[in-house]
């Protein structure tokens, strides 16, 4: 059975994530996006515990498969993403983790922790659980923007899996050699339910049924059939540049000013790509498909020529698509371009564009997103 996942989101007590992060609302966004599998999210909060159990989950979410998650930050500002079959395990491993009193207040759903990543993924692996790094590649709070290998992390404790973050795809870490046999995960790290947030990136598992021991199963065989995803250029550290006006460099030109923006003084940060290239060597190693994908809503943004994915006009055409169709995934990738030009010549139009690949790209950086445009 293949499974669409979305296994890192956060909920209501993250900073900066929307009061509307609740489960009803989390699970109604899976169902219209098309997802098989949600990461619950925040999962070491005891508050954020106790309202997926009054959602209750698992029993009553049919066609939404829960798999507990949660993202903390070790001691050195790298960021994790953990993964356990059940909540109790979670309360077992706040426990074990030392949290502190705060993390049951408000927007401590993202706990920070005075220990190593490798303490923290030996915590995790003694609870039956999987680890990895979150959005591994991007120039704060990540694996490589703080080390140069995962055993400077992770010591001896093995990686289950990486996740990509949205300024990267497969082939940013397909020659890196230490990653060799680590499965890719794609999420969308979603901090709001709205369908161009939620979903804007999944993993598709090969499983043996919709359960979060299915999904950790099928994980740890890494049985990945494809990763779904923005193109890297879309991400906000896609390329290597200035955090205040966000003009582009080479990794040649940022160390020759001492990474400081010769136009405004503002930081220069390095891109995806540019630390990607910096630890591959060698041939790619085989990957499984990473199909780039754009959010309906914003596809819709760019056809109606407005200036919000809000717009009125984009919401109401954007529900004619799902009423019509079931579900967004299913609009972007699968129903055909003849049926999606009974809703809208011009969406139908982008849609071919998208899966041909004619799409023209303006990456980004320095925490701005890229944008793209169809030909």
């Amino acid at each position: 059975m293949e499974l669409s996942c979305d296994l890192h989101i956060h909920s209501c007590f993250s900073i900066a994530s929307s009061r509307r992060m609740v489960p009803a609302a989390i699970l109604g966004a899976c169902r219209t996006k098309g997802l098989d599998v949600v990461g619950s999210g925040d999962a070491l909060h005891p508050r954020w515990r106790r309202m997926w159990e009054d959602q209750g989950v698992p029993e009553t979410t049919p066609g939404v498969c829960v798999v507990p998650s949660a993202e903390v930050e070790d001691k050195n500002r790298v960021h994790h993403l953990v993964l356990l079959e059940d909540f109790a395990g979670f309360e077992d491993l706040e426990r074990e983790l030392g949290l502190s009193p705060a993390a049951s207040q408000p927007f401590q759903g993202r706990p920070h922790l005075s220990l190593s990543g490798e303490e923290i993924a030996a915590a995790v692996h003694d609870g039956g659980g999987l680890i990895g790094p979150a959005h591994a590649f991007t120039p704060w709070t990540s694996l490589y923007a703080s080390h140069d290998s995962l055993h400077e992390c992770y010591g001896h404790e093995p990686v289950d899996f990486l996740e990509l973050g949205l300024s990267a795809d497969s082939s940013y870490g397909a020659a890196i050699p230490e990653l060799h046999g680590i499965p890719f995960i794609s999420s969308s790290d979603a901090h709001c339910p709205d369908p161009w947030r939620l979903g804007r990136e999944f993993v598709v598992l090969s499983t043996t049924g919709p359960t979060p021991a299915s999904v950790i199963a099928a994980l740890r065989e890494g049985a990945i059939v494809r990763n779904v995803g923005l193109f890297p250029e879309e991400g906000k550290y896609n390329r290597t540049a200035c955090t205040r006006c966000y003009t582009h460099f080479s990794p040649e030109e940022a160390r020759a000013r001492d990474w400081r923006c010769p136009h405004d003084g503002g930081r220069i940060k390095k891109g995806v790509l540019d630390r990607a290239r910096e630890l591959s060597a060698g041939h790619p190693a085989p990957r499984p498909p990473y199909v780039h994908m754009i959010p309906l809503a914003e596809i819709l943004q760019r056809v109606l020529g407005v200036s919000s994915v809000r717009a009125r006009s984009v919401l109401s055409l954007y529900n004619e698509f799902i009423g019509a169709f079931g579900n967004e995934i299913s609009v972007l990738m699968d129903v055909p371009v003849s049926r999606c030009r009974t809703i809208h010549e011009g969406a139908a139009g982008a849609l071919e564009a998208l899966r041909n690949g004619k799409v023209r790209l303006s990456p980004g950086g320095g925490g701005r997103y890229g944008t793209f445009a169809f030909y």
